[in-house]
């Protein structure tokens, strides 16, 4: 017995310090690192996003090795202003980990800034086309049209759900976007912008639904959804999805947010995969206010299903 007591507190003590060792072991340096100037004073920086198992907290962007910006893990894009027309400019990141671990600096960056035009007020035309098409169940390519400018078109920008996801540069007219989501309705449109950073009004809008992920089953989002405006009325039509059964619970968001389950009877719930389902809205605010619907439906597991098509609508008389 006196023999065994050591043991212990020495296999106790060897384990507490194995439970307690520091984490010193760094996340990759970020991926597919880009830099495109957006006007005459920003540059649009974009990287590839860590994988889960890298345990990223934040990432750290510099330029010419001075540390310019600090973002949280959910973001792997940033505009840095403030910069000097007719300007070569190089910029690295790092990631970092809850332990405060940074990774060795990405790949460098460059881009010039363009010379800055005074008294620029006159926005680009939109991009008169937009295309797109699911490249597997994370992954689509954009194409469109080029825009024209007084003075010249410095970068499009790809909006989704009123946000911008990516810039390309002037002379493209395609992307190809990655990091999105399997059985997922997208909705994408194009801006075009000058060295004065004067945007064009949205191009055409276009829908892309990536498809299930392997062993995912079929898709769980609404298709073919409308929205139409009418004087005191919003229409809305769509397909119902394949969920193997009757789909009556749908839930609606307007301008991104839920604000109504629309539920149906028994008896007015077409077959899943049937067209036809409708459903009319009562508004009571003013014309000419502007409504960005979509819509879900709650499957048989209890859990909501994958977004619609977004529809923008402005309200009417």
């Amino acid at each position: 017995m006196r023999r065994t007591a050591p043991l212990l507190v020495f296999l106790a003590a060897t384990g507490l310090a194995a439970c307690t060792a520091a984490d010193a072991r760094p996340p990759a340096a970020p991926a597919g690192i880009t830099a495109q100037a957006g006007s005459a004073t920003s540059v649009h920086v974009m990287w590839q996003a860590a994988a889960p198992a890298d345990g990223v907290t934040g990432y750290q962007v510099f330029q010419a090795g001075r540390l310019v910006r600090e973002l949280p893990a959910d973001k792997t894009m940033v505009d840095i202003s403030g910069l000097t027309p007719q300007t070569a400019y190089a910029f690295t990141v790092r990631a970092r980990d809850a332990a405060g671990n940074a990774s060795a600096p990405s790949a460098t960056a460059a881009a010039t800034t363009p010379a800055a035009k005074a008294e620029d007020r006159e926005a680009p035309t939109a991009p008169a086309r937009t295309t797109g098409r699911a490249d597997g169940p994370r992954a689509a390519t954009l194409s469109w049209a080029a825009a024209t400018d007084d003075t010249g078109v410095t970068a499009y920008d790809v909006y989704q759900g009123g946000i911008r996801i990516h810039t390309a540069g002037p002379t493209e007219t395609g992307t190809t976007l990655t990091g999105l989501q399997p059985d997922t309705v997208y909705t994408f449109t194009v801006r075009a912008r000058d060295g004065a950073d004067n945007s064009s009004p949205d191009g055409p809008a276009v829908d892309v639904t990536t498809p299930p992920s392997a062993g995912q089953g079929p898709g769980t989002a609404p298709a073919g959804f409308t929205a139409t405006a009418s004087p005191g009325t919003v229409t809305l039509t769509w397909t119902a999805p394949d969920t193997g059964r009757p789909t009556g619970e749908y839930e609606l968001h307007v301008n991104g947010r839920p604000v109504t389950v629309i539920q149906f009877g028994a008896g007015a719930v077409p077959p899943s995969g049937a067209a036809g389902v409708e459903h009319r809205l009562t508004v009571t605010e003013p014309a000419g206010t502007q409504w960005t619907l979509r819509l879900r439906a709650r499957l048989p597991d209890g859990n909501w299903g994958a977004f619609s098509a977004e529809r923008r609508i402005v309200l009417v008389p």
